[in-house]
């Protein structure tokens, strides 16, 4: 079944003339790659706030999920806020923060895919005072369906 396709505008913001626009790497990938726009240095435990490169704007009813990227996750880059939500109503530049584990410096280059995003809809819901109390609440919360 063929995927239904939706419009993202994106705005080059100046000095990321280099940065690719996001694409899927291949057809079967569910996100898109972002790219930094910036040569940074991470450093251990330290969050940096890593350019992109472009300001998004997702239609009305959808915001884009930023996630990160399982191939740096394995080199200890870890994506602080993960997922990330990129809300339809904002237009800033998207930024990435990412945050080292590792002993020393991990350097990124203008152009690495840092991390991915994908569009998502969004479902309206109304919040209403009432019971919830379900078998599960009464067994303690986390880890109640057992090992």
């Amino acid at each position: 079944m063929p995927r239904r396709s939706r419009t993202i505008r994106v705005e080059r913001v100046p000095g990321a003339s280099a940065v690719p626009v996001p694409v899927r790497a291949t057809r079967g990938s569910a996100c898109f790659d972002l790219a930094s726009a910036e040569a940074v240095t991470l450093e251990r435990g330290r969050v940096t706030l890593v350019r992109t490169g472009f300001k998004m704007r997702c239609p009305r009813g959808t915001f884009l999920e930023v996630r990160p990227r399982s191939g740096l996750s394995s080199r200890g880059v870890l994506m602080v806020n993960a997922p990330g939500t990129i809300d339809s109503d904002y237009s800033g530049e998207v930024r990435v923060p990412l945050t080292y584990l590792f002993d020393g410096p991990y350097r990124i280059e203008v152009g690495d895919r840092i991390a991915q995003v994908r569009l998502v809809s969004d479902e309206s819901a109304t919040f209403r005072p009432g019971r919830v109390e379900t078998v599960r609440s009464r067994a303690g919360g986390f880890g109640s369906t057992g090992r």
